[in-house]
């Protein structure tokens, strides 16, 4: 056993000091005691501190670390260190109470907000953070503003000299340093008031909500300063039972180690502390249900609340000038995040009532109309999403009320070019002058109605409800062309005009069909029946048409014009007309430069003039006006009637999106299995007597290659049954042709099923049916 640690009596030795330290003399080879500590040692070891030391520590070592993350511009980081400076600031309240704010904490406070608004006016930086730190930053820099206001007077001095506070703040530390005395943590703790990102106290001024705030963080400040003084506590023990065990040379890690009574002791403390905390919540929250039912509070979930506010408070004289700025109120926060996009609307709808009730004149009625429509398309932000038919029938009276307005005041003129400054609402001698575009918002209805049927399913009784209100928007639409022709100038009508035409290309005029095939006895009848219904759409495409053809000034309306007119021409077989507007117009030779709506327009109306051109037995022209969209395989993309699955994996999802606000509503399609038959049957015309003609010759050219490649699977069948699907019956009628079998060959291309599939669908299916027979050489 080593010789220090052996016993002996205080008499055998006596101690002897030389210089600073304590060494035991040795008595007969061994030590009387235990080696001894200098005074030095004990001094460095057992530091006091003050408690102001010990904050304002933590204070600097957290504006460190959120220096240092401001380099290498992590806000991320900067977002969690704020949060505990905050805490730590409020811990150490009661020191800044008697000691003022300290000069570095301004400082920090003062830079990380010039920091933030450096980094948020910076664009090119924004683009290239992650997610996470664009979302930190703008979560800091609204929490740093709301924090600084309560520091603004500090930061002002700091910002008018910066080298003189820095200087300040050196010589405080110098003095403090130069100056502490140790004190007991337990006066730190006493008046920790944890106002942490909050205002300080008004005059009894505070609302609820606040004070409710202020509660919670004092409870959880005092939870942390209990948890601290247990902590402490329990260090006194242990500190008192280690000098005890020094005599008895028990082991260091007891100094450390609590006893298992005191974290029992600990542990219930907690448990209570908890225990109240959670009752203190529930008598909170009961008493707000009981204001709730008083009717003073309401709950808000999530977003910023659109209080209603009262339009206008008592004694107020109402005149245009104090409606126009309740108007102006409320429109400041049209697109802003949180806003109640339904609650605007309603206040802009009592705004009209406000201004009706006192009669304010038909002007003003007219401006607020505009922002109530425009607020109706400002209801879905995002543009994919279509208008809920609430909404959407909302915006259907809001624009025939506006269209009454207009027709019933001639004398008001409205304008996109009429700045605010200049609007006259309210002299009645002069013309009222509106800033508004009537054309603008009915395009935007036109638009949103496309929406509205491209995102509905077509095969539900939802899709024929909404497709019910084309009537009423083509009636709008009319009644806009017919004010427009008064008040509008060239290009607006022109406009207005390509809309009208574009709801009237597609349908067929069954009537304009009746009065051509009906008995020439009955032709006094049918004129005046003509006359109480309007012209048809045959005279309405040409008159509205030639006007685009003769005024337009963009070549994209003329574009779109001629090829509706066209679809329109070989829609009611008039094949000429319709061929010699194609050729005149030789929209072929620069189409691939037309952005993509107008090509598909292009594709939908070469499709109607080839399967007009087969109806009229022009066999050979059909099939070239329909090779270059069947022989590329993608005929329902290139119509706008749908995507292709192996082609999605091509996209990226927003080009996904792109090309679906592009499809054609499903009552505009044009049937694909027709199309498809009326390209094989007319290919089966023009290939097996070219076949037969050059059999034998080696320099033989394929006339469609689709139409080879439906004949080589058809060979390929191991087992021949009768035909089921169109493609089956073209192929067997081809090789009942190819052997001669004319007969045959007309029975697989026209019978019942191939009716009810493909023929039954024209017009006059009929003389189809008769011309497919004369088309046959038999």
């Amino acid at each position: 056993m080593s010789r220090f640690f052996t016993t002996g009596s205080d008499s055998e030795s006596e101690s002897s000091v030389s210089g600073d330290e304590l060494v035991a003399k040795p008595v007969g080879g061994n030590y009387s005691k235990p080696i001894l500590l200098s005074d030095d040692e004990e001094d460095t070891k057992r530091v006091v501190r003050s408690a102001k030391d010990k904050r304002f520590e933590e204070l600097t070592n957290l504006i460190k670390t959120i220096r240092n993350a401001m380099k290498i511009r992590d806000v991320t980081k900067c977002l969690e260190e704020f949060e505990l400076l905050g805490k730590a600031y409020g811990k150490a309240k009661s020191i800044v109470d008697k000691e003022g704010v300290p000069r570095f904490y301004v400082r920090i406070l003062a830079d990380l907000e010039d920091y933030l608004n450096e980094l948020w006016e910076d664009k090119e930086g924004k683009k290239k953070m992650n997610k996470n730190n664009a979302k930190a930053l703008s979560t800091l820099r609204q929490k740093i503003r709301k924090y600084n206001r309560d520091y603004e007077s500090h930061i002002a001095s700091y910002k008018q000299n910066p080298e003189q506070s820095a200087d300040e703040d050196e010589e405080r530390k110098s003095r403090d340093s130069e100056g502490s005395t140790s004190s007991s943590e337990d006066e730190d703790d006493e008046g920790v008031s944890a106002a942490v990102f909050l205002k300080k106290k008004d005059s009894g001024a505070d609302s609820r909500s606040r004070f409710l705030k202020k509660m919670d963080a004092e409870e959880d400040e005092e939870e942390e300063s209990d948890d601290d003084e247990d902590w402490g506590s329990s260090d006194s023990d242990t500190d008192s039972e280690s000098d005890e065990d020094e005599g008895k040379y028990t082991s260091l890690a007891s100094k450390f180690l609590k006893k298992d009574e005191d974290k029992k002791s600990g542990e219930k403390k907690r448990e209570e502390k908890a225990k109240k905390k959670h009752d203190r919540k529930a008598r909170r929250y009961e008493d707000e249900d009981e204001d709730n039912e008083g009717g003073e509070w309401e709950k808000v979930k999530g977003g910023v609340p659109l209080v209603k506010p009262k339009m206008f408070a008592k004694g107020t004289e109402i005149n245009h000038a104090v409606v126009v700025k309740k108007l102006n109120e409320i429109l400041q926060a049209r697109g802003k995040k949180g806003t109640d996009r339904a609650a605007q609307i309603e206040l802009l709808q009592l705004l009209v009532s406000i201004a009706n009730e006192n009669n304010l004149g038909v002007a003003l009625e007219v401006k607020i109309k505009f922002n109530i429509i425009a607020s109706l398309y400002d209801y879905n932000p995002n543009l994919a999403t279509y208008m809920k038919p609430e909404m959407w029938q909302k915006c259907l009276d809001c624009i025939e009320e506006l269209l009454d307005i207009l027709f019933a005041n001639p004398d008001i003129f409205i304008g996109e070019n009429i700045v605010e400054e200049s609007e006259n609402l309210s002299n009645a001698e002069q013309p009222y002058r509106v800033r508004g575009c009537i054309l603008t918002l009915v395009e935007r209805m036109d638009e949103e109605f496309t929406k509205i049927m491209q995102n509905t399913d077509p095969h539900s009784q939802e899709y024929v409800d909404h497709l019910k209100d084309e009537g009423r928007v083509c009636a709008i639409i009319a009644r806009l062309q017919s004010y427009l022709q008064e008040k509008g100038t060239t290009e607006e009508l022109c406009r207005v005009f390509l809309r009208r035409v574009l709801h009237t290309y597609y349908k067929f005029d069954y009537k304009a069909h009746q009065r051509q095939q009906g008995p020439a006895g009955d032709s006094k009848s049918e004129a005046d029946q003509a006359e109480n219904e309007g012209e048809d759409s045959a005279a309405l495409m040409e008159r509205l048409c030639k006007y685009i053809y003769a005024k337009d000034r963009t070549d994209r309306i003329r574009t779109c014009a001629i090829l509706c007119h066209i679809y329109h021409h070989a829609l009611h077989s008039r094949w000429y007309q319709a061929r010699d507007l194609m050729l005149m117009s030789h929209l072929q030779d620069n189409i691939h430069h037309a952005d993509p709506p107008v090509q598909i327009l292009y594709n939908r109306t070469m499709v109607q003039l080839g399967i007009c051109a087969f109806r009229e037995g022009m066999i050979k022209d059909a099939h070239n006006a329909l090779l270059d969209i069947q022989s590329s395989g993608r005929a329902k993309e290139l119509l706008g009637q749908g995507l292709l699955m192996r082609s999605l994996q091509e996209r990226n999802p927003e080009q996904e999106k792109i090309e679906k606000r592009r499809q054609v509503p499903f009552h505009m399609h044009i049937n694909l299995e027709l199309l498809e038959c009326v390209y094989l049957v007319a290919a089966m015309l023009l290939e097996i007597p070219y076949m037969a003609a050059h059999e034998f010759d080696a320099r033989r050219r394929m006339i469609s290659k689709q139409f080879h490649h439906q004949l080589r699977v058809g060979e390929r069948q191991p087992l021949l049954g009768p035909p089921e699907s169109m493609r089956e019956h073209v192929v067997a009628a081809s090789k009942a042709m190819k052997m001669g079998d004319w007969r045959t060959c007309h029975r697989f291309v026209v019978n019942e099923k191939m009716n009810g599939k493909v023929w039954d669908l024209f017009p006059e299916a009929d003389k189809v049916r008769t011309m497919l027979v004369r088309s046959d050489p038999g």
